[in-house]
């Protein structure tokens, strides 16, 4: 099996991780030769609250399996950011049940610069999560 037709059988994890703390977080994982599943997609982003709502649903629609969101927590640099983002997540949330999707698929969660184990722990976590769900499933409308 290639490592490609091994990650989707996996189900691919994508990650958004801010450029400021969780990006840098992700990169000191491969500076410590650290290791973590091949399903995993890093995906550097400015601020995770500049997606709407719908992309979340869209990624799941597209095969995604689960996405976590790693940014700065409070210590944002915009201002407000952290906050906006988890009050998006709620009306994410919200959309996932009205579509049948297990909310453990997203994730929202603090990396700061230097936090491996949190990082990998983080991974970790949501592989088995979605592990046990399988595919996403949405609900026909």
């Amino acid at each position: 099996m290639t490592s490609l037709e091994h990650s989707q059988s996996e189900g691919k994890i994508l990650i958004l991780a801010t450029e400021t703390c969780a990006y840098p977080g992700a990169d000191s994982v491969g500076q410590a030769h650290s290791s973590y599943p091949t399903n995993i997609f890093i995906l550097r982003v400015r601020a995770p609250a500049l997606f709407p709502e719908q992309f979340y649903l869209d990624c799941f629609k597209k095969g995604i399996s689960g996405i976590i969101i790693m940014s700065c927590g409070e210590e944002c640099p915009y201002d407000g950011a952290y906050k906006a983002m988890a009050t998006r997540l709620d009306r994410v949330y919200k959309m996932m049940k009205e579509q049948e999707l297990d909310i453990r698929r997203l994730r929202l969660t603090a990396i700061c610069t230097v936090c491996n184990r949190s990082f990998l722990n983080e991974v970790n976590q949501m592989n088995t999560v979605v592990q046990e769900l399988g595919p996403p499933q949405l609900a026909q409308n």
